[in-house]
């Protein structure tokens, strides 16, 4: 039920955001463009609140590496992410999956057919799970929202909005919803426009809360998807967990995130 359901989510996130890199001189690297990205903007007061909350950007900014394991029904499946070119590496039981900063691989370790959309996929519960630090990213204005009421509480809102031709799809709106007294993130709502190359007024919910403490930096348990009734989230659908996390400021060789021999190239 579980693999189903994240299955149709890899559809209503396809516009994931990535970082937005400045053009640089031919001696820099892209591990430098993204530190001197995030050291150098001003964020305002209450986004940077919770970027506090979850261990601080300097933290975050400090770290090279993040790994995670979700279970599902055909075995574990272990995501790598390089957090400054964030190129990828998901270990499945039947394929491995991968961006190597400029193409998408899939490698099938047998006949099974990946039913899945690599390019969709590969970071998708990255940016899920990074949250919120990857709305730290260039190109980003923030601005207030009106607060989410969910079971008699209020959380203020802060919306995430792109500048035109920052990633595939700039008309997509997030909005992050954070508890007033801890200032920890709470909700993430987000629209998807990929498909319909169009603005959404249609938000999805995800609900945050499950946190734990990784080399300094806050980062959630479990994350849950909500059902959404005229336009507010009313009750658990879907609840991921993670578990095997770490985050590091060791490097892993370029070479793991390449694609092996045999694999395809996702055009």
């Amino acid at each position: 039920m579980k693999n189903t359901l994240l299955l149709l989510l890899i559809v209503a996130f396809a516009s994931c955001k990535q970082s937005t890199e400045k053009k640089i001189t031919e001696q820099a690297t892209s591990e430098e463009v993204v530190t001197q990205d995030t050291a150098s903007k001003n964020y305002p007061e209450h986004i940077s609140k919770v970027f506090e909350a979850h261990g601080g950007l300097e933290t975050w900014n400090a770290m090279q590496t993040l790994a995670f394991t979700m279970q599902k029904p055909d075995g574990a499946e272990v995501t790598t992410t390089d957090l400054k070119s964030r190129k990828a590496h998901i270990e499945m039981a039947n394929h491995n999956l991968g961006f190597n900063g400029k193409d998408v691989w899939l490698h099938s370790k047998d006949t099974t057919v990946y039913k899945g959309k690599p390019k969709f996929y590969y970071n998708l519960m990255f940016y899920f799970y990074a949250m919120p630090f990857v709305l730290s990213d260039d190109g980003i204005t923030y601005t207030d929202a009106e607060p989410l009421r969910f079971e008699g509480v209020e959380y203020p809102g802060i919306k995430i909005s792109y500048g035109a031709g920052v990633g595939e799809s700039p008309d997509d709106e997030y909005i992050i919803y954070y508890d007033a007294k801890t200032n920890e993130m709470t909700w993430l709502a987000y629209t998807m426009t990929f498909f319909a190359k169009e603005k959404s007024k249609k938000f999805s919910y995800i609900k945050y809360g499950n946190w734990q403490d990784v080399n300094g930096v806050k980062l959630p348990k479990a994350i849950q998807w909500y059902k959404v009734v005229d336009g507010k989230p009313v009750e658990v659908r879907n609840e991921v967990e993670f578990s095997d996390v770490t985050i590091s400021k060791d490097k892993q060789d370029n070479s793991f995130y390449e694609a092996p021999e045999g694999a395809k190239i996702i055009e």
